[in-house]
């Protein structure tokens, strides 16, 4: 079974996060402005080189569905979960939160399904959402939802990184990922093990084993499923910064979505994740069928792999709720016209969820 979080931690992490708030109602949150820097716009070539991927991507979506063989087909949606995984379970949870601790062959794995993924490498993902994280939605958040819908889902990676990101990335400490022997070898190899991981093996195994053309080989399992991993988690950047429910914390731009539970393989619960980031499941829910990754991680907690899984105890995300949500929470929300929050406080109160 999965071990559960202690409520002494609970305990901690609640001060935590009312210290957080606290910092958060004091500093508005900033918004883009025009500047010299912002007049540059995009780099041009890059933005030219990721509409050109991303129409080779369509191409490769037109192929899945009337051209490639279905032995493709699957193997590209199988590459895509693993790729989301790797991010998931590894880049996010694993490294970027340490919401939970894993054992070097499950760590080996989820690096070698994060570079499947594209994204670069786990250190320079790491550093990117954790100052997402610190300075979420504002000038050094390198994917600033205030910047814009097209911004924060791909344009930030079209652009020179502003200066207050430049700034105060220096300060971001990356000591723990950057003594990580794992990442440090997916660093120093990084353009070699994506040759090898995202575009030969993707590209000769459904040639070689069942006889696929070489066309959509390349771009079915190769540029399609990079775009659609790519936007899969774009949108918890975009999208569900944007629009949908604050049952958590209606202070941040953080949102949740149901209609993207498929889409984002269980990875929409955004609104829960920004007010206890360091929850291994990233929601409320366990392992179900599209909390994909909470399942995967689970999994490898039931045979060692993974320990030390950290959760929120009901009572702490109680609290949070009910002091900053905007009344949307299944349980404890306060949108029904015949119960006031004081009621329902009360008889959570008188009535726990244990019971």
């Amino acid at each position: 079974m999965a071990p559960q979080g202690t409520d002494s931690n609970a305990v901690l992490f609640e001060q935590d996060a009312e210290t957080e708030d606290l910092a958060l109602a004091k500093t508005p949150v900033q918004q883009a402005e025009d500047s010299e820097w912002d007049s540059r716009g995009y780099v041009w070539h890059i933005l030219g080189y990721g509409l050109l991927l991303f129409t080779a991507g369509l191409y490769g979506g037109y192929l899945f569905l009337v051209s490639a063989k279905w032995q493709t087909d699957v193997f590209t949606i199988i590459l895509h979960v693993m790729s989301i995984q790797g991010i998931t379970a590894g880049a996010h949870r694993l490294w970027s939160h340490r919401a939970y601790k894993a054992k070097w062959p499950l760590q080996l794995i989820l690096m070698v399904l994060q570079t499947g993924a594209l994204q670069y490498s786990v250190i320079n993902w790491v550093r990117d959402h954790r100052m997402h994280h610190k300075y979420s939605d504002t000038d050094a958040d390198p994917h600033n939802a205030t910047r814009g819908l097209f911004f924060s889902h791909m344009g930030w990676l079209m652009v020179e990184k502003h200066p207050e990101f430049e700034r105060k990335s220096k300060g971001m400490d990356l000591s723990d990922v950057e003594a990580n022997p794992i990442l440090r070898f997916q660093r120093k190899y990084y353009a070699i093990l994506v040759t090898i991981i995202c575009v030969i093996l993707p590209t000769v195994i459904p040639v070689y084993c069942w006889n696929e053309t070489w066309t959509n080989a390349i771009f079915v399992p190769v540029l399609f499923h990079h775009v659609c991993a790519y936007n899969a988690i774009a949108l918890i950047n975009s999208a569900l910064h944007k629009w949908g429910y604050r049952p958590y914390d209606k202070n941040m731009l953080a949102t949740e979505i149901t209609l993207l539970t498929v889409v984002t393989l269980g990875e929409n619960y955004h609104n829960y994740h920004h007010a206890f980031p360091w929850d291994y499941k990233t929601s409320e829910l366990g392992g179900g069928t599209f909390m994909l990754t909470t399942a995967f991680i689970n999994f490898f907690a039931r045979i060692g792999w993974a320990y030390d899984l950290k959760t929120i105890s009901d009572d702490v995300i109680r609290k949070r709720v009910m002091r900053t949500g905007d009344g949307s929470h299944h349980i404890w929300g306060w949108g029904d016209k015949n119960q006031s929050k004081e009621e329902i406080t009360a008889a959570v109160r008188i009535y726990p969820k244990d019971d």
